[in-house]
């Protein structure tokens, strides 16, 4: 028997009428995710029975890190065997239907929730857009972060496209950001077709559902495919905007692959792909002259400019259309239309 991934829903969210959805699961003894931020809806990425997952592991709970500073707020998670997204919805009356899916970075060996997750829900809430927090697996507990975590990343795209209707969210504005290592699984998720191609079987139940995001957010990104030590397919027709950020010669490797995916892109005319690289700042975790740390997300930065990228996003993401009534087709879809006529 095939475990539908979205039953949960039904007991999560009453409000919205899932009556449709077959009917929970008998319990399985796997440990539910722990939400991060109150309200948090958690739905897993696989169900159990998913070749993707390792079921031996399953059983293992998440191990939460909590914030030495802020009672109750968790900081990082480790020991990720059963992926996870975790639905934050807009206010009803503010809702732009636009969602941003954010992939937390740490290196691949623990999950930066906090500062690279809970910190942007208020944030986009303001803009009247959903955000969701993607807990992937890990290369610590022995997951390859070319394929699992890239696999995580796209399956979270289709499980929130497939209950758009649902969460009133409008499936033509589903992207993601990603943090240094988040990046880097958000870099690689613009080649979405052969996901979406290895996972159409009739047995899938989300077969037919599209993994593509909408738009890219890149903030201070891990290795892209473009990287050196990388074989780059070729870039898809309908790959989406992106949105790049780094500070500059403070954080040196990190705006390289910054600029080797934007070159890349570059060199193709693929439209509305904006960099900004900051003159000073540092990568989460790096030192600064005075002897404190940089910490990442939306860190004012001592009120340096790089401090308000934030801002800058949101300038391209409305100039886009992304942050129009829901429905109203965005700029950046015609432009990928336009794009896919032209001859390359």
């Amino acid at each position: 028997m095939t475990h539908h991934p979205f039953r949960f829903l039904a007991l999560l969210l009453p409000a919205l009428a899932l009556a449709q959805l077959p009917p929970l699961p008998a319990p399985t003894g796997i440990p539910k995710p722990t939400p991060i931020l109150p309200g948090g809806i958690v739905l897993t990425l696989y169900p159990p029975d998913s070749p993707y997952l390792n079921r031996a592991r399953l059983n293992e709970p998440e191990q939460y890190n909590m914030s030495h500073s802020v009672p109750g707020r968790i900081a990082s998670i480790v020991n990720i065997h059963n992926p996870s997204i975790e639905i934050h919805p807009a206010d009803a009356a503010m809702n732009t239907g636009a969602t941003v899916i954010l992939v937390p970075g740490g290196g691949h060996n623990t999950l930066n929730v906090g500062s690279e997750g809970a910190d942007f829900v208020p944030y986009f809430y303001n803009y009247g857009v959903t955000t969701v927090i993607l807990r992937n697996r890990l290369r610590r507990d022995g997951y390859n972060p070319q394929t699992d975590e890239v696999n995580d990343a796209l399956q979270s795209i289709r499980l929130v496209r497939a209950h758009a209707k649902e969460l009133h969210l409008d499936p033509n504005k589903i992207g993601m950001m990603g943090f240094s290592a988040g990046a880097e699984l958000t870099a690689a998720a613009v080649y979405f077709p052969d996901f979406d191609k290895k996972n159409a079987a009739p047995s899938d139940p989300l077969s037919g559902v599209s993994s593509r995001p909408d738009f890219a957010g890149l903030i201070y990104p891990g290795p892209t495919p473009f990287a050196p030590n990388r074989t780059a397919p070729a870039i898809p027709r309908n790959v989406p905007p992106a949105f790049i950020v780094c500070a500059g010669s403070g954080d040196r490797v990190h705006a390289m692959w910054a600029d080797q995916y934007f070159a890349a892109m570059l060199a193709q005319s693929v439209p509305n792909i904006e960099m900004h690289i900051y003159a000073r700042g540092r990568h989460p975790g790096q030192p600064l002259p005075d002897g404190t740390h940089m910490t990442g997300g939306l860190t004012w930065r001592n009120g340096m400019p790089f401090g308000t990228w934030q801002d800058r996003f949101i300038d391209w993401f409305r100039d886009l259309g992304f942050l129009e009534h829901p429905g109203v087709e965005t700029r950046a879809a015609a432009d990928v239309a336009t794009y896919m006529k032209q001859s390359r």
